[in-house]
């Protein structure tokens, strides 16, 4: 009997720790087939944000003395905004020049032009459709004012770390009056090219060039050219030297077809 007695006991005790064992192995078994698998979300490099707003003021003052005395006043300001659907940019360019001689005084330079060009950016946002005028007030030019409007296509067509090259092309319309009163219209082609390049993080070459072709042979059709150099002094400011050539096909008696401008400015950028 003690024998039987001991095998009876022996196997209560094993039953009992595998009931005990069981609900433990069960939860742990339900838990991990249950349990969804954790994964990292993916990350993403955030969308660089666009600029709303940039401005450019430019200032320069040239003064001579001698046989002649001579001033003069270069200033310039650029706006620009860009959106994600849209891209503006505004400019005001303006320059004076006074001269002294044997007592007299005289205005040799006078010149005022304001711009504006928004464009609508399509779908690979390299290219835009835009809208362009312009207002050119040239006292010594013998017009009163001169000016323009014109829509078109836009494109950069070159993009790198250091490069960039754009350009817009459209038909248009222009306006202008004489100081005599007389006035003239007539359709013409605007084109214009932009050309980015920095020669090191302090340096920077600007080429652009733009021409507003008369579709008329007796009208007028005015070219400019702007070479420019800016280096760095600052965070935000610059020193600029530039070269700019303004051509007319058609100009009002004793008046020179090409004016050019040497300038040395200070640019300043917010």
């Amino acid at each position: 009997m003690k024998p039987l007695k001991r095998h009876a006991l022996f196997g209560l005790v094993c039953a009992s720790s595998l009931i005990y064992a069981a609900p433990s192995w069960s939860a742990t078994t339900v838990s991990e087939r249950t349990e969804p698998e954790r994964t990292e979300p993916e990350r993403t490099e955030p969308e660089k944000p666009l600029e709303p707003l940039i401005a450019e003021l430019e200032l320069g003052v040239i003064a001579s003395s001698g046989n002649t005395d001579s001033s003069a006043l270069q200033s310039k300001a650029t706006i620009k905004q860009d959106f994600k659907a849209w891209k503006s940019k505004y400019q005001l360019d303006a320059f004076y020049k006074r001269d002294k001689y044997d007592g007299d005084d005289t205005t040799t330079a006078q010149r005022l032009f304001l711009s504006a060009q928004s464009d609508y950016k399509l779908m690979d946002q390299y290219s835009s459709v835009f809208i362009y005028g312009s207002y050119t007030a040239d006292r010594l030019s013998g017009y009163k004012y001169q000016n323009t409007v014109s829509i078109g296509y836009s494109r950069q067509i070159y993009a790198s770390k250091n490069a960039l090259l754009s350009y817009g092309a459209g038909p248009g319309y222009s306006f202008t009056q004489t100081n005599d009163g007389d006035k003239e219209s007539t359709a013409i082609a605007h084109f214009g090219i932009e050309y980015q390049y920095h020669l090191s993080q302090m340096a920077t070459l600007t080429q652009t060039l733009s021409t507003e072709a008369a579709l008329e042979s007796d009208r007028n059709t005015q070219s400019k050219s702007e070479t420019a150099i800016s280096a760095k002094l600052r965070d935000n400011l610059n020193m600029k030297a530039a070269y700019k050539v303004i051509h007319n096909s058609e100009v009002l008696a004793d008046r020179k077809n090409t004016d050019a401008t040497t300038s040395i400015t200070l640019v300043y950028s917010f």
